[in-house]
């Protein structure tokens, strides 16, 4: 599923998935769901924009349209892993999941371990689609509100059942967990124009 390729724009709507290393279950045994909403917050503030999203336990989704940017798309993105992990180590820490640590250390290649990378938190490479255009936008908002009702997940038996994604918003147009502009919206809005970065 990751692509190894760098986003070759610096503004954009896109489609972004990253997962938890392993496929662990990392966001759910830390409770880190508030981790991405801060980190949502973060690209606000730097005038970037969350169009949808669902946190599931082990991976994240979102649409997030980035205004014209001086640092890489990829870099960003990375940045949010790296500061996002620090805290889910802490919290790993805090509640003494030893297990769960030492599949974390026993992940970090010889290389990073020389740069002094202690955890692998995140799979390395995250995977990204450029939304050009509305009905592609409205397949991966369905895609990522379904995730958490299909398959081995199961975890709510309707999009709408299931807080931590942006599905209530769409389906109600009542904002859930996490406030986020309606694709439409973007409409209006130069993404070419520079962000606050």
């Amino acid at each position: 599923m990751p692509i190894q390729k760098e986003i070759p724009y610096n503004s954009g709507h896109f489609f972004i998935t990253f997962t938890c290393y392993k496929w662990l279950p990392l966001i759910e045994i830390t409770k880190s769901y508030d981790l991405i909403y801060k980190w949502f917050d973060y690209l606000k503030h730097q005038g970037h924009y969350i169009t949808g999203y669902t946190i599931m336990p082990n991976h994240v989704h979102a649409t997030i349209a980035f205004c014209k940017t001086n640092k890489s798309i990829n870099k960003i993105i990375g940045d949010g892993k790296r500061f996002i992990g620090y805290d889910i180590i802490k919290r790993l820490k805090e509640n003494n999941q030893q297990e769960v640590l030492a599949k974390l250390k026993a992940g970090v290649n010889n290389s990073d371990k020389l740069r002094g990378k202690l955890f692998e938190i995140w799979e390395d490479t995250f995977n990204w689609k450029h939304c050009y255009g509305n009905d592609f936008i409205i397949q991966k908002l369905e895609y990522m509100h379904n995730n958490p009702c299909i398959g081995k997940w199961n975890l709510a038996s309707t999009p709408l059942d299931y807080p931590q994604s942006s599905a209530k918003f769409y389906l109600t147009n009542v904002q859930g967990i996490y406030d986020i502009l309606h694709y439409l919206d973007l409409e209006d809005i130069d993404l070419t124009k520079p962000s606050g970065d």
